[in-house]
């Protein structure tokens, strides 16, 4: 019967890998759409929020009834907590991606990122990406050595993030009131998915070790 309920937690986290595949390729897209003024990425983007919604949805059935039959203890209820803590951060992943082809979408036909802070943004877009596909590994492994390179990579986002505002208060900045607005936004939006990602690997962290991230 244990056997059966370890099966059971074991396709919980599977579901979570995917569902965080799912939020890494939003950003994907949403990158291209934004660097590309591509308003067909950009509807798919947000057409894409919707599965991650339900994907949360459903994982957090699943949890929930797993705690109410089976009384997990000790590492199996650490693994149930950090599961619905985990689908809230995917999902909040997703809405930034949608956020990012949103912005994307209301410029078209014209580019939302000036010409001189796109490879800003390229560069902000791979880190992203990069940081899902490891956040990914690391559901799967709950490899801590891969969960401390998460916080190594959010720096690295976040030096990304601090240089946009740079540019847009920068004395020469003649892009306008609007275009700071939306380099504002969507560097936050880039920001906070880098941190959901750090946030996951400190869920794991709790599963493996009990300990509690600080924040």
């Amino acid at each position: 019967m244990r056997d059966a309920y370890r099966e059971q937690l074991d396709a919980v986290t599977g579901r979570l890998v995917g569902m965080i595949r799912k939020a890494g390729e939003q950003m994907h897209l949403a990158t291209k759409a934004l660097l590309d003024a591509d308003l067909e990425q950009a509807e798919k983007v947000v057409g894409g929020d919707a599965p991650i919604n339900r994907d949360q949805l459903e994982i957090d059935e699943l949890v929930i009834e797993l705690m109410a039959t089976q009384g997990p203890v000790a590492s199996e209820l650490r693994t149930v907590t950090a599961a619905l803590r985990t689908t809230a951060d995917i999902e909040r992943m997703g809405d930034l991606a949608a956020h990012i082809a949103k912005i994307a979408r209301m410029r078209y036909p014209d580019h939302a990122v000036p010409d001189e802070l796109m490879d800003t943004f390229a560069s902000m877009g791979k880190t992203a990406e990069q940081m899902a596909e490891k956040a990914g590994e690391v559901l799967r492994t709950r490899d801590l050595a891969s969960a401390a390179e998460l916080s190594r990579d959010d720096n690295e986002m976040d030096q990304l993030h601090r240089s946009l505002f740079l540019a847009f208060l920068d004395d020469r900045w003649d892009r306008g009131v609007e275009a700071a607005v939306d380099i504002a936004l969507l560097g936050r939006y880039y920001e906070r998915f880098a941190d959901h990602a750090v946030e996951i690997a400190g869920h794991v962290r709790y599963l493996v070790t009990g300990e509690i991230q600080s924040t």
